[in-house]
């Protein structure tokens, strides 16, 4: 049976092939499914002259086709975001070893030479101090 789901799901593109198909079907007459299935196939073997099973089962390979097309398009989507978040979860790693290693080293930097440390701590202080009064009077 054809999946009335599927079919409303990917109705642009299957109304476009049901009019490549049977080139006089309008788009009023397609414009009108609204998930009855019986309905279109009513309106398709009334204009076309088609017997029903024939459109049925074109139906059902369209629908059966956009079913396909949409699972393996999950699928690709889900794998991309999944080694999307292992490609983040690496960085974060790096990025916290990098963080931890560059405060261990400030740490044993101060802790051997605790007189230098203060004097670079001050001189920053000092040209972090001169620029912010420069910006505020530049206002």
């Amino acid at each position: 049976m054809v999946n009335a789901q599927t079919l409303q799901g990917n109705w642009n593109e299957i109304k476009g092939k049901l009019r490549t198909r049977w080139g006089q079907l309008t788009n009023d007459e397609l414009q009108h499914f609204s998930g009855n299935v019986d309905q279109l196939v009513g309106t398709i073997q009334r204009k076309t002259g088609e017997a029903r099973n024939a459109i049925e089962h074109y139906l059902e390979e369209l629908s059966s086709n956009g079913a396909s097309a949409l699972s393996q398009a999950s699928e690709s989507v889900r794998e991309y975001a999944n080694q999307a978040a292992g490609a983040v979860q690496e960085s974060s790693k790096k990025a916290a070893e990098s963080m931890r290693q560059g405060y261990e080293d400030a740490e044993k930097m101060i802790r051997d030479r605790p007189g230098e440390s203060i004097a670079v701590c001050f001189g920053v202080g000092m040209v972090v101090g001169l620029l912010l009064g420069l910006a505020v009077r530049g206002r």
